[in-house]
């Protein structure tokens, strides 16, 4: 498949900084990594483990602008709900106004100590830091969760792979959420009907 042409998942009107998020991710094939269910109960393996630290270790990481207040880790998959502060949107934006200023003006000033410029690494500038600061953003918190245990598998000889993709849902309404969290906590009642399942 051409990347190039690839569609995104994103949803194009959202910028993925503050709101609440449903987000699922898989294993690579759905290969039962972190675990088995026996009687309802998810027996996390060494891998599961070391996911459920990255996960309840988001906010101090994140310095207490991302929670994750409710997740389940299932054989091949993990359910989250994130919760990204507004302020970090208001912070990025507030940043890349700076950012932006401030390339305006240094071009300004080597522009009137040169009299020369070079347009397109001023253009290239511009582009990297007009959108502030991406480290809480929902790409990102997910890339970290994932990178974090792959590179925990890798340096203990244990074979792991991720999906390439996650999937995310906006969360809209109270409602919305009430459902997923009920969800969420049936998961591993239901898992022999749920639409992950893999009986290996």
């Amino acid at each position: 498949m051409n990347i190039r042409n690839r569609k995104t998942p994103r949803a194009k009107w959202h910028d993925y900084n503050g709101a609440e998020y449903f987000v699922t991710i898989c294993t690579k094939n759905r290969e039962h990594y972190f675990g088995e269910i026996h009687d309802g109960q998810m027996q996390l393996t060494v891998v599961g483990e070391w996911l459920k630290m990255q996960i309840e270790n988001t906010e101090t990481i994140r310095g207490g602008d991302v929670s994750i207040p409710l997740y389940v880790i299932m054989p091949n998959h993990v359910h989250l709900i994130v919760y990204i502060r507004d302020s970090i949107c208001r912070d990025a934006l507030n940043a890349s106004v700076r950012n932006t200023l401030n390339v305006s003006v240094k071009n300004a000033l080597n522009a009137s100590v040169n009299n020369q410029t070079n347009n397109n690494e001023d253009a290239r500038s511009a582009s990297l830091q007009r959108f502030g600061p991406q480290s809480k953003n929902l790409g990102s918190i997910i890339r970290g969760i994932k990178s974090s245990v792959t590179k925990f598998a890798r340096q203990n000889g244990i074979p792991f792979m991720w999906q390439s993709r996650y999937h995310d849902h906006i969360i809209r309404n109270q409602d919305e959420k009430n459902k997923i969290g009920i969800y969420i906590e049936q998961n591993p009642l239901r898992w022999e009907y749920d639409c992950f399942y893999k009986n290996d």
